[in-house]
């Protein structure tokens, strides 16, 4: 029994339906009807809720709740050009509020093709499971947690795990919390990719985490790749892999953005988008999709 859990500002209210309704076809009917989803936001409005409620339970989902939170007090912003202080409440999730063994937190900017559910299998009870940042895949190699390699040389070449899925057994939520928390306090100057960096100091310090498979969480490139030929020298795998089963769009060229570079895989997330787009129309909220 788990939780799909997604944290969603008002902004990224139609890719989070894209990426529920891609979640809802990587699953069977029996695995939605015993799936909650759990949403945690900070600006929704009444009608906002009320889609991604519907929606939730159109797709086959058997529970759907909301909550609105406040972000830590602690949380800083220093990468904030295209998202917002939402991102933090990733770590806002209880035991209460998911009610359920376990979470599978799921960025708003994904395109799922496969079964999310698999890497709980073997998943330590008293661990996090993430999958390794394809861009800056160990301390010291990449632009995140500066400083970090130069204070403790013993940390280098030790993995750093991209946020964007978790897979979290319920008594890890508070610890993972708390550990961010004081990660936050103690290490602002390491803060370069947000909450990002805040979640690995913590791992670094507790390694109570699981590696998860790369297919889990896959960058797409080829926007990037319109740009320029980094990424074939950071990317420790094919540039053209195919065998993603969470497609993770990060950076600021967003898939749903008229800028943003036409790829395949950007043609495959579009079709999927209006889709979606479609399906929200039919339910009757066409308020709430029509500059979409």
């Amino acid at each position: 029994m788990y939780a799909i859990g997604m944290c969603v500002d008002r902004r990224y209210l139609v890719p989070s339906l894209v990426a529920l309704t891609s979640l809802a076809d990587g699953l069977d009917a029996a695995q939605r009807r015993e799936a909650a989803v759990r949403v945690l936001t900070l600006d929704f409005r009444r009608q906002d809720a009320e889609v991604m409620a519907d929606m939730a339970h159109r797709c086959g989902f058997g529970s759907f709740d909301i909550r609105w939170e406040v972000p830590p007090t602690e949380s800083v912003m220093v990468d904030g050009a295209y998202i917002s202080v939402t991102t933090y409440l990733r770590f806002a999730f209880t035991t209460g509020f998911v009610n359920r063994p376990y979470l599978i937190y799921v960025d708003a900017d994904v395109l799922v093709t496969g079964d999310v559910t698999v890497p709980l299998d073997g998943l330590p009870p008293d661990q996090v499971g993430a999958v390794v940042d394809e861009f800056n895949p160990a301390v010291g190699r990449g632009r995140a947690l500066p400083g970090v390699s130069e204070r403790w040389p013993h940390l280098v070449d030790r993995p750093y795990f991209n946020a964007g899925m978790l897979w979290a057994p319920g008594q890890m939520l508070a610890p993972m919390r708390a550990g961010v928390s004081h990660a936050l306090r103690a290490g602002r100057r390491h803060i370069l990719h947000n909450d990002q960096c805040a979640l690995n100091l913590w791992l670094l310090a507790s390694r109570r985490v699981h590696p998860v498979a790369p297919v889990f969480n896959r960058f797409e490139v080829g926007r990037f790749l319109e740009r320029g030929d980094w990424v074939r020298r950071v990317l420790r795998r094919p540039a053209d892999c195919q065998d993603a089963c969470v497609l993770h769009f990060v950076g600021e060229h967003k898939p749903w953005l008229p800028s943003c570079p036409g790829t395949s895989e950007v043609a495959a997330y579009r079709s999927h988008m209006r889709r979606t787009l479609r399906y929200v129309r039919r339910a009757g909220h066409l308020s709430l999709v029509g500059d979409w």
